[in-house]
């Protein structure tokens, strides 16, 4: 499939992840693609990297300006770079409160202001947003980063009625939890890995984690000009967490 031959692409967070796999899976399919990562080290070709901190404008600015330099214009922005937070509304103090909200909604205030003047002059602009299930259903133990991701869902809305009548379209991902290096994270940090991964699984109808692929293909989605009538939408990637409500086994 060759739907962004001739088209660009800039994706944050892009060195693993859900962010790697949707790189390469847009270069895969047309697109020249620039990774912005705190730690590009580990990009290769054919997608370019650069250093960026998410949470500084000055950082944001100049790799957005270097990337679509080298580029030659901008199309499609994956605004992906995030980070994950744990516990209740007692257990994170302002600093953190303060340090997740700005990296996962603020950051991507950033990377969108300093891209937009790019994306007016494409023909076939989009921005896509990771957003998450926490944004849309009650999980426990995430009260700060579920509200990061309703923030990111209201700010998608938002953005795509801002924004159509100029030509960009703007809408998100809601992935459940994936198999991502950050999950492994939580989950080599539990007292039982083997359980707690058991239990992730179980918590999704289709039994399992999501692949980040699978993310990466909904983003795909959302980005094609051959979505070009879709803005302002929130596609679940979510193994049917959200909408789904199944019988116990037996019954």
């Amino acid at each position: 499939m060759s739907d962004f031959e001739g088209l660009t692409a800039l994706v944050t967070g892009g060195a693993s992840g859900i962010g790697r796999a949707t790189a390469e899976l847009l270069a895969g399919r047309g697109a020249r693609v620039a990774v912005l990562d705190l730690d590009p080290s580990g990009v290769d070709k054919p997608l370019l990297g650069y250093r960026a901190d998410v949470a500084d404008d000055t950082s944001v600015r100049e790799a957005v300006a270097a990337a679509v330099a080298d580029l030659g214009g901008l199309d499609v922005l994956v605004n992906n770079a995030g980070i994950g937070a744990q516990g209740t509304v007692e257990d994170n103090d302002d600093t953190e409160w303060h340090r997740v909200l700005d990296v996962n909604v603020v950051g991507m205030v950033r990377v969108a202001r300093a891209a937009l003047p790019h994306l007016r002059a494409s023909a076939h602009a989009a921005v896509v947003n990771t957003c998450s299930i926490a944004a849309t259903a009650g999980l426990p133990q995430r009260a700060l980063y579920s509200a990061t991701k309703g923030a990111v869902y209201s700010l998608t809305l938002a953005m795509a009625a801002d924004h159509v009548r100029e030509g960009i379209r703007v809408n998100c991902v809601n992935p459940g939890t994936a198999d991502t290096p950050w999950v492994g994270r939580l989950l080599d940090a539990a007292d039982d890995p083997a359980a707690e991964r058991a239990a992730l699984e179980a918590r999704q109808p289709t039994g399992r984690l999501v692949g980040a692929d699978e993310v990466a293909g909904a983003i795909a989605y959302l980005a094609s000009p051959l979505s070009g009538a879709t803005t302002g939408t929130a596609l679940a990637v979510d193994g049917g967490m959200q909408g789904l409500r199944l019988r116990p086994v037996g019954r």
